[in-house]
């Protein structure tokens, strides 16, 4: 082919040698708008220049950028296109030369439009509710056609009216729903070129907020720290931001307020009035914003802002006392005066004032809003003191005192009557009210006391009260004295009296309960007291025409039954009282008779005549302690009481620590038995006993009685240094020494007393002296009688007749004061017999017991000391 080719070129050059020829290749051109391409243009036969012109028949230059030309050789010149545009469209000519030789050759250059999409931007966002204009430019050349499609299928807008394709391309989506929201596919077509090209848009629907207040209204309490919370709760696509606002001034997270992560709660921080108002919380998204209102009510709670102390006189016509206070709501004031409160009935108001009165017209009580007054008329001095002003709301209460002073004459108060006896010391008290402050002068018969005539008085002073003690010396001293007081605001005087005191009237006995054993008297205290108060009763029993036994015991307060023990069983008694004062003992009351009961056996039933009384359980015992040598080790001691008709069997003995809930094992105390020893107790820890009397009829209620041990003694370490410090034969050398001494001190003793020992046998045996068989023939008055035995002395045992009264309800005279003597009268000691070694001169016996060592007891007697 090439042969052939060139001999038919070769042909034609030769034919036409004269002659040139130009063709361009391709011969036409279809070019894309954006590509590039270039045309060939041979020329045959001798050409000198070879030159291309563009459709508009310029020559093209070499230096354009678009379009440029050049020549490959001496037949050939390339033309190239670079990135086409519509107007690079038309006909291109190549025109070839060599002197008056000229040819020439055309090339049709179409330039055409791709499917293009100029925009179609994914996501396009649209409100709900808007009608949507979903975007899609394309063009192309011809212009191409657009087909809308949705969830893989063609839109047909036929079907929903709510679809409609723009003249432009564009997809209109009338009254856009959440629904519509997804994937829409825009494709372009181009029929001529069978081109086909598309793209997904993502379509999204926002949704506009929705906001709500979780409470339209909230309260809070200013001043006390708190904080208040609002919220508000919003919806909404996309999910919308929340913030607040007051004021038209957005809050931020800060000192005041704090916002949590989504900006729904806001936190106002130490509330205050000036937070109170509306707060606004706005719910934004793309689709726009809501907002809601919330209230914040701050109350205050009541403060008081105005209290003053106030000064006045007694007697003044009024004095006005004003409270003033804040708080919201307005709080209601009341005032009050130790027990006593005044308040308003209602709230008050600016036109309604409220208003109180007292019933005597003296108090007023008068409200307007936030300010209370009251008003005192005709002022006492009894006005005088702390007022409180209390304001209370539903929030709280606040409340301060103020004082108001008065100022008054001195008012004297206090009995008026003073008793004595010659030689006893009387106190009469002028308690004087003043203010300001008063001095007191006492005066006898116009004289002021004290003075030089009169030495038996004194005079004490405290701050309200003045005391002038008086110790008579006679009659005379008995009567009438002044006590004066005096201040800026005036004087006050007042007579007081001394008056002799007597002994108190005898007791009347009401009745006698007896027992087999004891007996209950009730009684009624004497009808004069003496003017001092009764400190003890004496009672006094016997058997008929024989002599009298007592007691005395104290005067408690309300007693009105004493308890007489130790009677002998179904035995006629009398019994007589009579009263103490401090002045002495009063008469005696007449005797009244009463008969114990029987003794009752568990063998035995009851007689049919005994009473109900003496078939009873037993009184509990009345006890006391006593610590022993060792710290802790105690001693309890216990009275019997009345034992309910039937004799005591034995005492039920416990007692534990305290803090603990173990008793110690019970111990069981025969009948007669007055004392228990407890030891081994833990130190410093107290303890609690309870000790039961225990008769035919049952078990007494218990005694009871707590106590607390010693605290452990610790050793002096002096003391111990010195005795580590002798030796060990110093130490036996002492004990040695005091063993010889003990010894010779037994043996005189034994000697001197019962004519025995070694002294005894070296003066038998070598002085002559009588030995023990010898009776002695000076008895000593108040001892026991001899034994038979007449070489054995006797053991004697001696106990006064008060050691054997249980029951006794010692303790000291009741402590005097002004009205009760200071000392006991002259000639009327009274002692109480339950201390041992104390009896009475009249009725006071000494029980003297004789135990034998070893004979039998031949002869025993009882002598009255």
């Amino acid at each position: 082919m090439l042969q052939i080719r060139d001999i038919i070129w070769g042909l034609l050059f030769i034919g036409c040698a004269a002659t040139i020829q130009v063709q361009i290749t391709p011969t036409q051109g279809e070019i894309s708008v954006g590509e590039s391409k270039f045309f060939l243009c041979e020329v045959v036969g001798d050409a000198k220049d070879i030159d291309w012109y563009d459709p508009s028949g310029e020559r093209i230059l070499p230096n354009r950028p678009d379009i440029f030309v050049s020549r490959s050789d001496e037949a050939t010149s390339t033309l190239t296109i670079y990135h086409a545009n519509v107007d690079n469209a038309g006909i291109y000519k190549c025109v070839a030369k060599n002197g008056d030789k000229e040819a020439q050759a055309t090339v049709q250059v179409k330039i055409f439009q791709k499917i293009t999409f100029q925009s179609a931007p994914s996501p396009q966002e649209f409100s709900e509710g808007d009608d949507a204009d979903i975007i899609c430019d394309v063009v192309s050349s011809p212009p191409p056609a657009i087909i809308w499609k949705h969830k893989g299928s063609k839109i047909q807008v036929a079907k929903d009216v709510r679809f409609r394709i723009m003249g432009n391309g564009h997809l209109q989506i009338r009254g856009i729903k959440k629904t519509d929201e997804g994937m829409y596919n825009c494709e372009a077509r181009v029929m001529a070129r069978g081109e086909i090209d598309f793209r997904m848009i993502k379509v999204v629907v926002n949704v506009l907020p929705t906001i709500r207040a979780r409470q339209s209204e909230v309260n809070a309490t200013a001043d006390v720290g708190n904080s208040a919370l609002l919220a508000c709760d919003a919806d909404g696509f996309p999910e919308p931001t929340v913030t607040w606002a007051h004021n038209n001034i957005v809050l931020e997270t800060g000192d005041k307020y704090s916002l949590n992560e989504d900006g729904s709660e806001l936190v106002i921080k130490d509330v205050k009035k000036v937070d109170e108002g509306d707060y606004t919380c706005i719910a934004k998204n793309k689709a726009g914003e809501k907002a809601e209102e919330v209230s914040l009510n701050v109350f205050v709670q009541p403060k008081i802002t105005y209290l003053n102390n106030q000064t006045a006189s007694e007697f003044d016509e009024k004095v006005i006392l004003t409270c003033e206070a804040s708080g919201d709501p307005t709080p209601d004031i009341s005032w009050s005066f130790e027990n006593r409160v005044f308040t308003e009935g209602q709230q008050a108001s600016w036109t309604r004032p409220d208003k109180y009165e007292s019933l005597d017209r003296n108090i007023v009580v008068r409200s307007h809003a936030r300010v209370s007054s009251l008003t005192l008329k005709n002022v006492q001095f009894t006005y005088a003191g702390q007022y409180l002003c209390t304001a209370n709301n539903s929030i709280g209460q606040d409340n301060q005192q103020m004082y108001l002073e008065v100022r008054y004459a001195p008012k004297i108060l206090g009995p008026v009557t003073a008793y004595t006896w010659e030689g006893n010391p009387a106190n009469i008290s002028c308690e004087v009210e003043a203010h300001p402050g008063a001095s007191v002068v006492w005066f006898r018969d116009g004289l002021q006391l004290p003075s030089a005539n009169v030495t038996n008085t004194k005079i004490y002073n405290t701050p309200t009260i003045s005391y002038l003690e008086i110790t008579p010396e006679s009659q005379n001293d008995f009567g009438s004295y002044n006590c004066t007081a005096t201040n800026v605001m005036g004087t006050e005087s007042k007579e007081f009296l001394l008056i002799q005191a007597e002994v108190p009237s005898s007791p009347e006995i009401q009745q006698v309960e007896p027992f087999s054993s004891t007996a209950v008297v009730e009684f009624e205290e004497p009808d004069s007291m003496g003017g001092v108060p009764i400190i003890k009763y004496r009672v006094e029993w016997r058997l008929p025409g024989q002599a009298w036994n007592g007691r005395v015991y104290d005067a408690e307060e309300d007693t009105t039954r004493i308890t007489i023990v130790d009677l002998k069983p179904e035995t006629t008694y009398e019994v007589r009282m009579s009263a103490i004062n401090g002045k002495g003992e009063g008469e005696r009351s007449p005797a009244s008779t009463f008969k114990t009961e029987p003794v009752l056996s568990s063998e035995t039933p009851p007689p049919i005549a005994a009473t109900s009384m003496a078939r009873r359980e037993p009184s509990a015992p009345k006890l006391e302690v006593k610590v022993q040598n060792r710290g802790n080790s105690l001693k309890v001691n216990w009275i019997k009481q009345d034992d309910g008709g039937s004799p005591i069997k034995h005492y039920l003995v416990r007692y534990k620590a305290k803090h603990t809930s173990h008793w110690k094992p019970e111990i069981r105390l025969p009948n007669g038995s007055e004392y228990v020893v407890l030891s081994g107790l833990d130190w410093n820890t107290e303890y609690e006993i309870h000790v039961v009397a225990e008769n035919q009829q049952g078990k007494s209620e218990p005694g009871i009685l707590s106590f607390r041990t010693a605290i452990e003694p610790t050793t002096i370490p002096d003391a111990m240094d010195g005795v580590s410090g002798l030796g060990t034969g110093a130490i036996v050398g002492i004990l040695i020494v005091v063993f010889f001494l003990l010894l010779v001190g037994v043996d005189v003793t034994c000697y001197f007393l019962n004519k025995c020992g070694l002294l005894m046998c070296i003066a038998v045996n070598f002085c002559g002296k009588a030995g023990p068989g010898a009776k002695s023939k000076d008895i000593e008055e108040g001892k026991a009688a001899f034994t038979k035995d007449e070489s054995k002395e006797p053991i004697v045992e001696v106990r006064t007749e008060e050691e054997h009264i249980p029951n006794q309800e010692g303790g000291g005279p009741t402590e005097p004061n002004e009205t009760t003597p200071l000392t006991e009268p002259d000639g009327k000691a009274v002692k109480d017999d339950n201390t041992k070694g104390e009896t009475e001169v009249k009725n006071a016996t000494t029980e003297v017991k004789t135990v034998p060592n070893e004979a039998p007891q031949t002869n025993g007697n009882e002598s009255k000391a």
